[in-house]
């Protein structure tokens, strides 16, 4: 699946998601502060970015930091979430 939304006449290009995915590391903060500087650079070249959410898949789950709030625009998936049925 492409993280690209598709092309409309004399519109950017929207990117419809950005991840980060580590099977064997607690996922934290910097994880979610370099998608959002990925997304921030995607902006500056010229993608519409402003609807795509930030998603962080972790094998081995999240770092608990209790000075840190998930922003609404991000997702955390755990294995949980992946292999619910």
């Amino acid at each position: 699946m492409s993280p690209f939304s598709r092309r409309q006449n004399g519109q950017p290009r929207g990117i419809l998601s950005l991840g980060e995915t580590t099977w064997d590391r607690l996922m934290d903060r910097r994880h979610v502060e370099r998608l959002r500087r990925a997304r921030d650079l995607l902006t500056a070249k010229g993608f519409d970015t402003r609807d795509a959410p930030l998603a962080c898949y972790s094998g081995s789950g999240f770092h608990p930091d209790p000075e840190f709030e998930v922003p609404s625009d991000v997702r955390l998936i755990g294995l949980g979430q992946l292999y619910a049925g």
